[in-house]
Formats: C-alpha cells, structure tokens, sequence
C-alpha cells in the first residue's frame, strides 16, 4: 500500500496542474520525503502529448515538475523545522520567486523521470533548493530556485487589487 504523498496530505483540495489534487485535468504529480531524510522524492513518466522534439520531453514539462516538485520540498522542509506534519494548522504554503532550470542533456520520452529535491543553505521567508531530474540513471536538468514562504489570501487578494 503507497503511504499519501506531501500534496495528499496538506494540501487534497489543491488545483495547481502539475501537484493539484483536485485538478481533474492536472499531472497530479506526488512528492514523498526519501528515508535520507535529506531528500523530497518524485517519479513522473511524461504521456507523449508533452513532447518537445520527436522522442524527446518538452522542455516546459521539466521546468513545471522541477518547480512544483521543488515547491512541496520547501514547504515540507518548513514542516519540519517547526516539528509539525505536513496538513497540521496553520498551512505553511511556499510560492515561487525565481525558478532556474539548466538543461544537461535531451530527456527522452518513455522513461520514468525521477526528481530529487533538497533545500540547500539556510531555511528562511526564502528558501534555495536544488532539484536534479534524472530519466533512468542519466542527468538530464537540474533546478536551482528560490521558493518563499507566503500568506496566500494575502497573495491572492493582491494580485486582484483587494485587501485580504
């Protein structure tokens, strides 16, 4: 039986495309802390709808994972450090301030993609985490991003131009 994956837990009703659970049209991607303790985990095999070249992954699809995957990194770090399970109250929710993805090499379609996340440096409001992408056991992208820690009615009401 697979344990409920971060996004399961916290987050059920989520509605992004790529971790949303609620997204009936979404990727449904699900991250898992790895027993390193060290590392946030995901597997994902691309359908060929996101194909970029012929045979190859669209590079749009990895920069998505690399982002989602590394978000629930950030926040679940933040569970931990204040000793708390991802779902407890109050929800600890990260956005993206700056995603950076270098290619390595093509990725090919049909191979299951793994992500490997960890948050390097200092956690704080933001956060830097590091993400490889591997298809197989050959490097394929990796991510190095800031995700910073938000009040996300605060956020959306923001960016509509109304107070929270």
């Amino acid at each position: 039986m697979e344990t409920a994956s971060l996004q399961e837990i916290a987050a059920p009703e989520g509605i992004c495309y790529g971790c949303g659970c609620d997204n009936p049209h979404g990727l449904h991607i699900k991250s898992y802390w790895h027993e390193d303790g060290i590392h946030v985990m995901t597997t994902h095999i691309p359908e060929a709808k996101y194909s970029g070249w012929p045979g190859l992954v669209y590079g749009g699809l990895i920069a998505m994972l690399v982002d989602c995957h590394s978000n629930w990194t950030a926040m679940a770090y933040h569970y931990r450090a204040e000793g708390r399970q991802p779902g407890s109250l109050p929800r600890i929710e990260c956005v993206t301030g700056n995603l950076g993805v270098k290619f390595i090499k093509p990725t090919p379609m049909g191979v299951p993609l793994t992500l490997r996340a960890r948050v390097e440096g200092e956690l704080g409001r933001k956060s830097r985490v590091l993400c490889e992408v591997h298809a197989g056991d050959v490097l394929t992208a990796v991510g190095d991003s800031i995700f910073v820690r938000v009040d996300t009615a605060q956020l959306t009401a923001a960016a509509h131009d109304r107070k929270a």
